[in-house]
C-alpha cells in the first residue's frame, strides 16, 4: 500500500500523459530559471553569432563587433519580455501552449498554428541532433558521425518522457557546469589578442536585433508546455524573461569574440574554444547540454499533437518523435532546411502580440488559476475569426520589413513592397513592429466585436 501511494505521489509530480489530466504546479522559480537560463547557452548562440552583424547579400558582416553586441542585447531583452508574456497564460490556466490557442482562435482554428508548430519544432529538433553531432565530432572524430546523432537522440527521448524531472535535473547538475564552462571560456577568450571590435557601422542595427529576438521567440509557440507547471505567474515571467535573457546575452558575447578571433569565418568559430588549455572539456559541456534544446523541441511537438489528438499518451509520442527526429537527422542536410524554420518561426511574432493583446487586455484578462477566464479552450470553442484577421494584418506587417531568405516568398513580398511603394527603413523592427501592430488590430477587432453584440 505505501508503495502505492509512493508510485501515485511520483506521478503526481511529472507532466500529464494526457489533456484530460490535470498539470501538477511543482516548478518553484529556480526550476524555471534554470531551464530558460540553459535554453539560453546554445552552440547555435555561437555558430550563428554572425547572424547578428547583419551580413549582407555576400555574407559580409555590416555592423562591427560592438554594434553587434549592442543589436543582440536589444534583441534579445525585446525577446525576453515578449517571452515572458508568452510564459504567463500557461502558468495562470495550466495548459499548454497550441491548447491555449483554442481560446484565442477557436478549437478548429488553432489547428493552423499547431501544424505550423509541429512542422517547426521537428525541424528545430532534427537541427539540435544535427549540430550536437557536428560539434561532437569537433572534438572526437573517432567514431562515424551517426553515432553521435544516435546517441543524442537516445538521450532526449529518454529526457522527453520525464519532463518535469529533467528541469529539475538541468537546476541542479547541469546550470552550475554550464556557468562554470562559460567564466572559463570569457577568460581563455580575452586573454587573446582581439583585433578592432568597433571597425564596421552601425548600419543595420536593427536587422542584428530582429535576428536575435527572433532566437528567444522561437521559444515562445512552446512556452506555456513548461510554465503551466509554475507555482506562479510572477515566477513564470521572471524566469522566463531574465533566466533566458541573461545567458543568451553571454552566449552570444562569447560567440562574437570567437568570431572576432577567427576573422569572422563562421566556419572555424569553435576553434577558439578547442584550442585553449582544457578547451575540450569544457566545450564537451556544452555539447552535452544542448540535449536540453533537442529535448525541449520533441517534447513540446508531443503536447503540441495532443491539441489535435488530446486523449494521445505523450510517453507514446515522445518515443515515436524521437525516433523520428533521429532518422532525419541522419538523412537530412537541415541547413537546406534553416531559413524555412526562420520563416516559419516569423509568424509567431504577430501571433503573441495578438494573443497578449486579448489574454491581458481583452477577452482573457479574467483568467485566474486553474481556469481561462473568458477564454474557452474547450475542443468546442468556437471559432473567432476576427483574431485570426489581427494575426494575418501583423504577419503582412512582418514580411514587408523583412520577407526573409526564403526565394519565392521573398520575391513575392518583394514584389508587394514594390506595388505599394514602400520601402522599409534601417530603424524598422519586423519582429517588434508586427507585434504591436497585430496587438493594435486585436484590440480594435474586439472592441468592434463586443460593441456589435
Amino acid at each position: 500500500m505505501t508503495s502505492a501511494v509512493g508510485e501515485h505521489e511520483r506521478a503526481r509530480d511529472e507532466a500529464p500523459y494526457t489533456l484530460d489530466e490535470p498539470a501538477p504546479k511543482v516548478l518553484g522559480f529556480w526550476d524555471q530559471s534554470a531551464f530558460w537560463a540553459n535554453l539560453g547557452v546554445s552552440l547555435f548562440a555561437f555558430s550563428g553569432a554572425y547572424t547578428v552583424l547583419a551580413p549582407d547579400a555576400d555574407g559580409r558582416p555590416t555592423l562591427s563587433i560592438v554594434a553587434g553586441i549592442a543589436a543582440m542585447a536589444a534583441g534579445t531583452v525585446l525577446g525576453g519580455l515578449m517571452l515572458g508574456l508568452a510564459a504567463v497564460p500557461g502558468a495562470r490556466t495550466g495548459r499548454p501552449a497550441m491548447v491555449l490557442l483554442r481560446g484565442l482562435f477557436g478549437a478548429r482554428l488553432s489547428y493552423v498554428p499547431t501544424v505550423l508548430n509541429i512542422a517547426q519544432l521537428i525541424g528545430w529538433g532534427t537541427f539540435e541532433l544535427i549540430v550536437i553531432a557536428d560539434a561532437a565530432r569537433a572534438l572526437w572524430d573517432g567514431v562515424p558521425r551517426w553515432t553521435y546523432v544516435i546517441v543524442a537522440g537516445v538521450l532526449t527521448t529518454v529526457l522527453t518522457i520525464w519532463p518535469l524531472g529533467s528541469v529539475r535535473l538541468l537546476r541542479r547538475y547541469v546550470t552550475a557546469a554550464v556557468a562554470v564552462a562559460l567564466v572559463y571560456f570569457y577568460v581563455q577568450l580575452v586573454r587573446e589578442p582581439l583585433p578592432d571590435l568597433t571597425e564596421g557601422s552601425w548600419g543595420g542595427f536593427w536587422i542584428g536585433a530582429d535576428a536575435a529576438l527572433a532566437v528567444s521567440i522561437s521559444w515562445v509557440p512552446m512556452a506555456a508546455d513548461y510554465t503551466r507547471h509554475a507555482r506562479s505567474a510572477r515566477g513564470a515571467f521572471g524566469a522566463a524573461s531574465i533566466g533566458y535573457s541573461v545567458t543568451q546575452i553571454v552566449a552570444y558575447v562569447l560567440g562574437l569574440l570567437a568570431l572576432a578571433l577567427v576573422a569572422g569565418d563562421s566556419a572555424k568559430i569553435f576553434d577558439p574554444f578547442l584550442n585553449v588549455t582544457l578547451g575540450v572539456l569544457f566545450f564537451a559541456v556544452f555539447v552535452l547540454r544542448e540535449a536540453d534544446q533537442s529535448f525541449a523541441d520533441v517534447y513540446s511537438t508531443a503536447v503540441s499533437i495532443q491539441n489535435l489528438v488530446p486523449r494521445a499518451d505523450r510517453r507514446v509520442l515522445s518515443v515515436a518523435l524521437g525516433a523520428g527526429v533521429t532518422v532525419l537527422a541522419l538523412l537530412l542536410d537541415i541547413g537546406d532546411y534553416a531559413d524555412f524554420l526562420s520563416l516559419i518561426g516569423s509568424v509567431f511574432v504577430p501571433m503573441l502580440g495578438v494573443l497578449a493583446a486579448d489574454f491581458f487586455l481583452g477577452r482573457g484578462r479574467r483568467a485566474g488559476t486553474g481556469d481561462a477566464g473568458g477564454w474557452d479552450t474547450s475542443p468546442t470553442a468556437p471559432s473567432r475569426w476576427g483574431m485570426i484577421a489581427a494575426w494575418a494584418v501583423g504577419i503582412v506587417v512582418y514580411q514587408l520589413i523583412n520577407p526573409g531568405t526564403v526565394s519565392r516568398w521573398a520575391d513575392f513580398w518583394t514584389d508587394v513592397r514594390d506595388a505599394l511603394h514602400f520601402t522599409p527603413h534601417d530603424w524598422m523592427s519586423a519582429s517588434l513592429l508586427s507585434f504591436l501592430v497585430a496587438a493594435a488590430a486585436a484590440l480594435l477587432i474586439g472592441r468592434i466585436s463586443r460593441t456589435a453584440r
